[in-house]
């Protein structure tokens, strides 16, 4: 490994000397292996957007290779190549945010909105470690910048209406750029009752209500300095999971940072940005609303998260340099308590995070050396030192049952490397890349204590000795254009070494009533994980035109057995009208049965479907402002229908009559 480790800095570094050439702009630094969706409110001139007042889970779902986990109608679990959070960092504008619930009921999407935001970045395996490491990928949800233009006083409204669910939603937001200070404000609130499945069968506990705040402001010192300030308020109440046997009575978070940007009249340094912030989570889950359960238990969690970045974008001759040095420290706590049915036994309590306090510090660094107008070479080297501690004596003793040999401190020294080739021609696109990655144990993996899993009913128990995860990938895409036909492809490949998974306790007894047993994390030697899409688009006229998507998805671990959440073989197909001021879609969206599930995990199959959605809008322009308008049908045909991804085969959505209207005032 110190080998590896070497080579790949000799790459970075050797580099930056070689013989000069033109410049490269920043804004020529893409790759195929990310995947940006614009999603602020504030860019809606592309009036082809599905809904304007979509959720951020409905926007990444877009990606070929990002499936939500739907464990209910609000805040789902966002997934890369099949790998679901533990593997991913998720981070909001490049800071370190951890959700506050041991059940995975609040992934960090589900603490921002599309009002706060300017686009998301995905970067699929180790294309996704500049804010921190990951074997699947990471998700960058990132703040828009203040604007120093003098265009005074501007102004927008949202409303959207849906009938399923009785949904609704409004949105505010007001702005003020001078030549030297901006700020910004806007609010979102969001509220649906139970929505209905196909054929009118209502789905209860699906219910939410939701709003959220955000309020930035920034001030130029001078052309070359300023500095943004950012809050985010984000509570969300009275959230239901039917596919879980608890809803949430409070899902809050407070998400601060302070950024100072620099942006030299330098042919060298092109910008150096420093960010110090500090967020904070309350989830509290309870079960007051069920009817029926067998015991009654509250389960608050906390998260608090504070950290820094520093990061450096250089352009020297022919390379593109990026170096990001950030660190964090992060305090999670959850916690159990059981109310006892006979008031003469006494209620129960533990800690199910016992205080776990994380500890981190890394450096990124990224070359992209550009061997000509075409073609360039990323390589990229991501180290970092990880730290855990258990702060309660008594998390360390209930620990200790299961394994002896436990520690209160762990240090961990953790790599990612990767390399890519890209070319650009004038009609076909390519791109091949190699990765090593490792991650840590998450909190519930590592210091989890019978935190029950209604996905294969157990609770299950973490591990303080696992290994680090480990991942070798390769990714390869090509895409081909012949004057109005275009066809591409793009596939992963993660061959994951210490694959971190539950392994049957046969000697213990669950705590939780009804389980079926209990699962210790552990670790399989290796597992496979295998992806490809075939992506198509055709332009019939400067009007029509259609595009379609097929993929095939694998996983398999050494054990024989199939993984949990592997996505079947699915299918999108949309066929477009568009005109300056009106555009139409109708969609074709589905999967075919998942044949190859994971019984040993919890999974049963599931049947194939497919659903047709009609899209439709206009753009209207005045003097002062534009209005765009978005109305449609979603699931025509009403079907009733649940996929691999919906926890405990929930049904989705019936058929959804919506309506979404912007005005934007300039």
């Amino acid at each position: 490994m110190k080998i590896l480790i070497m080579i790949f800095l000799c790459l970075i570094m050797s580099n930056i000397g070689i013989a000069q050439e033109k410049e490269k702009e920043a804004s020529k630094d893409t790759t195929k292996l990310e995947e940006v969706i614009i999603v602020s409110r504030h860019k809606l001139s592309n009036h082809r957007q599905e809904k304007t007042l979509s959720s951020i889970d409905n926007y990444l779902e877009k990606a070929n290779n990002v499936t939500m986990i739907k464990r209910g109608n609000y805040a789902w679990e966002p997934t890369i190549n099949n790998m679901v959070s533990e593997r991913l960092v998720v981070t909001i504008d490049g800071m370190q945010i951890f959700g506050a619930c041991t059940d995975k009921m609040d992934p960090i999407t589900s603490y921002v909105d599309v009002s706060n935001l300017d686009k998301v970045t995905i970067g699929s395996g180790q294309e996704g470690t500049e804010n921190g490491h990951c074997v699947g990928g990471g998700i960058d949800l990132q703040l828009p910048t203040s604007k120093f233009n003098g265009s005074g006083f501007k102004s927008g409204i949202d409303l959207g209406y849906e009938t399923n669910g009785n949904y609704k939603a409004t949105g505010l937001d007001l702005e003020y750029a001078g030549n030297r200070f901006f700020i910004s404000a806007d609010g979102i609130y969001r509220k649906s009752d139970n929505y209905d499945a196909g054929n009118n069968e209502e789905v209860l506990y699906s219910q939410f209500e939701k709003y959220n705040i955000s309020l930035q402001t920034g001030y130029k010192f001078s052309e070359t300095q300023h500095i943004d300030a950012n809050i985010i308020y984000d509570r969300a109440t009275d959230v239901g999971y039917p596919a879980l046997p608890m809803d949430v009575s409070l899902a809050e978070a407070l998400i601060t940072s302070l950024t100072h940007y620099y942006t030299p009249e330098d042919k060298l340094l092109k910008s150096l940005e420093t960010k110090f912030y500090f967020n904070t989570i309350t989830h509290i889950m309870d079960d007051t609303k069920r009817p029926v359960v067998p015991i009654r238990m509250d389960m608050p969690g906390w998260s608090d998260t504070y950290g820094f970045y520093s990061k450096a974008d250089i352009i020297k001759n022919k390379h593109h340099l990026n170096f990001n040095l950030s660190g964090f420290y992060n305090k999670s706590l959850a916690e159990m308590t059981m109310f006892s049915n006979n008031p003469n036994e006494p209620d129960m309590f533990m800690y199910t995070w016992p205080d776990i306090r994380t500890l981190y510090t890394g450096i990124f660094a990224k070359d992209d050396y550009y061997i000509n107008d075409t073609a360039k070479i990323g390589t990229s080297i991501r180290l970092g030192y990880h730290k855990n501690r258990i702060t309660k004596e008594v998390g360390v003793e209930s620990l200790e049952i299961f394994h002896p040999t436990v520690e209160d401190e762990i240090n961990r020294f953790l790599v990612s490397l990767a390399s890519a080739y890209q070319l650009k021609k004038e009609n076909y696109n390519l791109s091949f890349g190699l990765g090593y990655g490792e991650r840590a144990p998450s909190v519930s993996e590592g210091y989890g204590f019978f935190i029950f899993n209604s996905f294969d009913n157990y609770d299950y128990i973490g591990n303080p000795n696992l290994k680090d995860e480990k991942s070798l990938e390769a990714n390869f895409s090509f895409k081909q254009k012949f004057n109005d036909f275009e066809i591409g492809v793009q596939s992963s490949y993660f061959y994951i070494m210490d694959y971190i998974i539950g392994e049957l306790a046969t000697n213990v007894s669950s705590m939780t009533i009804g389980a079926n047993g209990v699962r210790v994390y552990n670790a399989l030697d290796n597992a496979s994980i295998f992806d490809v899409y075939v992506n198509s688009s055709y332009k019939i006229s400067e009007r029509f035109t259609i595009n379609g998507t097929v993929g095939y998805n694998y996983g398999k671990g050494n054990n024989g057995e199939n993984l949990p959440l592997i996505k079947p073989f699915s299918y999108f197909a949309e066929f477009n009208y568009t005109t300056p001021k009106f555009n139409a879609a109708l969609q074709l969206d589905g999967n075919g049965n998942q044949s190859k599930f994971s019984s040993l995990y919890g999974e049963n199959e599931t049947a194939a479907y497919a659903i047709l959605n009609l899209n439709l809008g206009n753009a209207f322009y005045g003097k002062k402002g534009k209005t765009i308008l978005k109305y449609g049908i979603e699931n025509i045909l009403d079907s009733n229908y649940s996929t691999y991804a919906d926890w405990n085969n929930i049904p989705r959505q019936g058929r959804n009559f919506y309506i979404n209207l912007s005005y934007i005032i300039h």
